[in-house]
């Protein structure tokens, strides 16, 4: 007999519904999985078998053949084990195929025949409401996930006897309902405040025009200045998401299985970093089945790159394609995948091996070969793609002694998220957010210098053979600051003087 069910993988940062249909029919017994099932899959057999057995249902030793359609993209995921034991009930006889049909199932099974939760389920959920589904079954960890996706039945049963007895219309099952997020007892969540930061107003002003205008930013300082301390504080003065955005980051640490168990919408950016011997594979993504980076699960939030020239050439070079894109590319044998990596990118580094370069107070060992063999390290490209370069100098005691109250965070988002309003109004119709997403069509379209704006950017660029794209950058961050000062409609000298200060404030021989 033959019956049909509907599953789900993902591909990319998507859902793909997958349909499981299957055939039991006499012959020798057998239990033949086909359709491109990673290892996860084809293991599932047991798992469907063992948990029908343990869950007090038969199974007919029969000649049982599984296809997995579309046959010609490899399945990777283990909540396939459910759309399986219900499509082998129903080929044997045991549930109506015309009522599983309905349903889109998406749950491991355990040997005891509990659902489990999988990783994906939002996507998943996501791609079922646009494909017509109206039911979704899931484990009762998937809950909260699977109900962000309005216009969807969410069911939850505990285990799949229950799920057999409501299929079969014996018990009455409710749609779920949101489940409570249980905080661990005593937590007490730290949250980092540029009240904490004493000094380096500089840096707190270069952070805040980045975080209004979406600007990469790197920081050059000796050590001990407080470049970490300010990275980790940039979440706290971004806007916060708007749900189309907390629902794309959602998305993608849901498919690469962090979102925490139980969970549902994320609302806090974002903030990924990573350590400085990691690997290409995890900043930018891959694998045999490309999973997201650390430049995608960054999204819409903060990628921070501590001790930049530690980090191995070839990954540092890989980030020119995000940077510059917003988005990584992944090709693969078995296709290729885009993944979105619209962040922030924030880096620190010494100004030397030692960390002293420049400080008038500490000596510094390196030779200008040393300084030079470090430094070149970054290559011009990547620079380039970097907004804001500024140096951090050592926070002097009286700073760090003061006892005056410093600018809270919350001070600062109001400004930074009055200057991205600005922005949204001006850039709605082209789908972009900030300025640092503007092209070079756009910035000639939108971005009015004054004349002497102009001729202060044309004197720079031709002293310091600036490039096109440091050109292009040094405008959209100019049109930030301006934004920032109330949305002017011209680019005043000051807006630009300000710009190139932050751009040129540590220069870097290549």
């Amino acid at each position: 007999m033959y019956a049909r069910t509907f599953g789900a993988t993902t591909q990319g940062v998507d859902g793909l519904i997958i349909s499981v249909e299957v055939d039991s029919a006499n012959g020798m017994p057998a239990f033949d999985i086909v359709g491109l099932p990673s290892i996860a899959v084809r293991e599932s057999k047991e798992r469907v078998r063992t948990a029908i057995k343990n869950s007090g249902l038969r199974s007919r030793a029969e000649k049982i053949t599984i296809n997995l359609a579309p046959a010609s993209i490899k399945k990777e995921s283990a909540g396939l084990d459910l759309p399986i034991a219900i499509g082998l009930l129903a080929a044997q006889g045991r549930l109506r195929p015309s009522t599983c049909e309905e349903f889109l199932f998406v749950a491991e099974l355990s040997l005891e025949g509990m659902l489990r939760s999988v990783a994906g389920v939002l996507p998943v959920a996501m791609t079922a409401r646009e494909q017509g589904f109206k039911k979704i079954i899931v484990a009762q960890e998937n809950i909260n996930e699977a109900l962000l996706v309005e216009g969807l039945e969410v069911y939850a049963p505990r285990n799949l006897i229950e799920l057999v007895d409501f299929l079969d219309g014996d018990i009455e099952l409710d749609p779920a309902l949101p489940q409570p997020v249980e905080e661990p007892e005593g937590f007490v969540e730290l949250v980092d405040d540029f009240a904490d930061m004493q000094g380096q107003f500089m840096a707190k002003r270069a952070l805040e025009i980045a975080a209004a205008g979406g600007h990469n930013v790197l920081m050059v300082g000796v050590p001990g200045s407080g470049k970490t301390m300010l990275a980790k504080r940039m979440s706290s003065i971004l806007p916060e998401m708007t749900r189309e955005e907390a629902l794309e980051v959602t998305k993608i640490y849901s498919i690469a299985g962090k979102l925490p168990q139980g969970s549902g919408l994320m609302t806090k950016r974002p903030f990924q970093n990573p350590n400085h011997d990691a690997s290409s594979a995890a900043i930018i993504g891959g694998g045999s089945v490309p999973t997201p980076g650390q430049v995608t699960l960054a999204h819409n939030g903060v990628l921070f790159l501590d001790e930049l020239p530690e980090f191995k050439k070839p990954v540092l070079e890989a980030l020119r394609e995000p940077l510059e894109e917003r988005q990584i590319t992944i090709s693969r044998v078995s296709g290729t995948l885009t993944f979105p990596s619209s962040m922030i990118l924030i880096c620190a580094m010494n100004p030397c091996p030692c960390g002293w370069n420049g400080d008038p107070d500490h000596f510094c060992r390196c030779s200008t070969l040393d300084i030079k063999k470090y430094t070149r390290r970054l290559s011009g490209p990547l620079l380039d793609r970097i907004d804001i370069q500024i140096r951090v100098p050592r926070v002097k005691y009286d700073d760090l002694s003061s006892k005056r109250r410093n600018e809270p965070s919350s001070m600062i988002r109001k400004r930074v998220s009055a200057a991205r309003e600005i922005q949204t109004r001006r850039l709605e119709k082209y789908h972009l957010f900030c300025n640092a997403q503007m092209t070079h069509a756009l910035i000639q379209k939108l971005c009015v210098l004054e004349p002497a704006a102009e001729e202060l950017l044309k004197e720079v660029f031709e002293t310091k053979k600036l490039s096109a794209r440091s050109y292009d950058r040094i405008i959209k961050v100019g049109r930030t600051i301006a934004d920032l000062a109330g949305g002017m409609d011209l680019i005043s000298s000051r807006h630009i003087a300000e710009a190139i200060k932050l751009r040129s404030d540590f220069e870097i021989e290549n």
